[in-house]
């Protein structure tokens, strides 16, 4: 198991955190393995749904939020899953959530924000997985 931080650093994640989302995102569907998005709110799942289709012209990312086409939901290789619904046991999770992911999978990634005040609860969840045994990786972005 591994945990993933991404600290958003870079200018052009500055002002569009979401789009360091969709880059990893892209980058997740291109080693094949499932994954699910876990979302802050409603909100938020529909505004990655709008930039998961639009972010670029090139790439082509299947997803959905989950619970909308539930027939879908199972096949579809990204899921983005608001509080409300129940997680489906995917190898792969971005989390966005404001708690550390307590189900199991091969690998979580943790987005962390630019402001100072935001990631001191990121450090937490960093103990969080580091006592559940998850090897640990910090990457500046």
């Amino acid at each position: 198991m591994r945990a993933d931080f991404y600290l958003i650093a870079k200018p052009r994640f500055l002002q569009a955190p979401l789009k360091l989302v969709c880059e990893l995102t892209r980058k997740c569907y291109a080693t094949g393995q499932f994954a699910v998005i876990l979302a802050r709110d409603l909100e938020q799942a529909e505004e990655l749904d709008e930039l998961l289709w639009a972010f670029d012209d090139d790439a082509y990312l299947p997803h959905q939020i989950a619970g909308i086409d539930e027939d879908e939901d199972e096949v579809t290789p990204v899921l983005i899953v608001p509080p409300a619904l129940d997680t489906p046991q995917r190898p792969l999770v971005i989390n966005l959530r404001q708690d550390a992911y307590a189900g199991s999978c091969e690998r979580v990634l943790e987005v962390v924000p630019a402001d100072p005040a935001a990631r001191a609860p990121l450090r937490e969840r960093w103990r969080q997985y580091q006592a559940r045994g998850f090897a640990l990786n910090k990457h500046d972005m």
